[in-house]
């Protein structure tokens, strides 16, 4: 990995085409990376890239990534991993400890809540999704995103 490339290729191993880690610091990066990994990955392979699976993928980055910098203290780690057979993993980590909640979509008078809508999107798009506690505090999101 290099200093002028954070999201350079770090390793390879069986089953995995790329993986990537860093820490982004807004959505948008996080878009970026998760898009660019899956399309290297469709390059390499020489494969057609499912638009709906990537904006997908992209989707579940940009609402994990979201909620880890506005409720969760920031995020400490992500990482992307275009796995062979399941699709996208995604890992994000944060500070808190708070599992994510879903929010009711109209607040206690009955009037409709702006956001609240991230984390059932990241549960429908994904076809896992686990929560785990971090030995040092904070937790790791990790979910995986079908590509096809």
């Amino acid at each position: 990995m290099s200093d002028s490339d954070p999201t350079e290729p770090a390793a390879r191993y069986p089953g995995a085409e790329r993986r990537r880690w860093f820490r982004p610091r807004r959505p948008a990066e996080a878009r970026r990376t998760v898009e660019r990994v899956v399309t290297e990955c469709c390059h390499a392979r020489h494969t057609p890239c499912d638009a709906g699976a990537l904006s997908d993928a992209v989707l579940v980055a940009s609402e994990l990534t979201t909620n880890a910098i506005l409720h969760a203290g920031g995020v400490t780690d992500f990482r992307v991993e275009v796995v062979v057979g399941p699709g996208v993993r995604l890992s994000v980590s944060d500070r808190s400890s708070a599992l994510p909640v879903l929010v009711e979509p109209a607040g206690p008078q009955g009037r409709r809540r702006l956001g609240g809508r991230g984390w059932p999107i990241v549960c429908r798009l994904a076809r896992e999704v686990r929560v785990a506690d971090l030995p040092a505090g904070g937790k790791c999101i990790t979910v995986v995103v079908p590509l096809s």
